[in-house]
């Protein structure tokens, strides 16, 4: 099985919404089940319905994430030694060469992926381009709209 790289906030992130969902959202949905058949007629009960789809979402998650969880692999980059060379967990400024824009992102696993706070994706074209990269390297990446050729101005393992 392939492991899952993932920051030590993206598992934290995991764990929290896990313990969430097994303290906090499972019991109520098992109340709202038993409220429900207390109604009586299951087959025309649609708070009873709607419940045990809430359930059927909440167990799926629960699976999901404990899955990734099990074949996770944190990486913490806090405790490498910077090289200049961009990696998983790294957080690096690039500027656009043809526009002289500078735009910083960190690189994540796919959970934590968010774009606007510049949480990229390893998996993203962005990453993929700047991964192996070093600092004052120029690295060309396929957008929509055609290559864009960007340098890497500063490197950082935080």
């Amino acid at each position: 099985m392939q492991s899952i790289p993932m920051t030590v906030r993206g598992e934290k992130l995991l764990r929290e919404e896990l313990n969430h969902l097994k303290s906090v959202v499972r019991p109520k949905i098992v109340a709202d089940i038993a409220e429900a058949r207390e109604h009586g007629d299951l087959k025309e009960n649609a708070e009873y319905h709607a419940a045990r789809e809430q359930q059927g979402f909440c167990e799926g998650r629960i699976q999901e994430i404990e899955a990734k969880l099990s074949t996770s692999q944190v990486i913490d980059v806090t405790k490498m030694q910077n090289n200049g060379k961009v990696i998983f967990g790294a957080t690096v400024t690039i500027c656009n060469v043809n526009t002289d824009e500078e735009v910083k992102y960190r690189i994540v696993g796919d959970d934590e992926s968010d774009i606007k706070n510049n949480l990229i994706s390893v998996n993203s074209p962005i990453a993929r381009g700047l991964i192996g990269k070093e600092l004052d390297d120029v690295a060309n990446i396929q957008t929509p709209n055609g290559t864009v050729e960007y340098e890497i101005i500063a490197v950082e393992y935080i």
